[in-house]
């Protein structure tokens, strides 16, 4: 049995729960999940001076690389005299990479 103090409150005899008619929804009704897509990523990183990331031309070329082969900058850590550019991209399946099917036809 448990002990109960002077200073604890009394519960009350029936507890809040909102009358069917004002609104509310039926116990038992299915609410739906909203949380973030499970996704699992492969990462890459990139190792640059810090005069490659002010002459204009390196940082840019790499990110445009990287984009063509579906990779997007997640962020820039700071290394002392270098940064690391880290980069992300949706793991790929492996049924995605083994694709099917006739290939067009060659033009003569």
């Amino acid at each position: 049995m448990p002990l109960h103090l002077e200073e604890d409150p009394d519960e009350p005899d029936e507890p809040d729960q909102p009358a069917p008619g004002d609104g509310a929804t039926a116990p038992g009704s299915h609410i739906p999940s909203v949380g973030m897509p499970n996704r699992e990523w492969e990462y890459a990183t990139h190792v640059l001076t810090l005069a490659q990331v002010v002459d204009g031309a390196s940082l840019v070329k790499i990110l445009k690389d990287a984009g063509a082969d579906g990779w997007d900058l997640a962020e820039v850590v700071d290394g002392g005299e270098k940064r690391v550019l880290l980069m992300r991209r949706p793991k790929r399946s492996s049924q995605e990479a083994r694709r099917v099917g006739f290939a067009p036809p060659a033009r003569n």
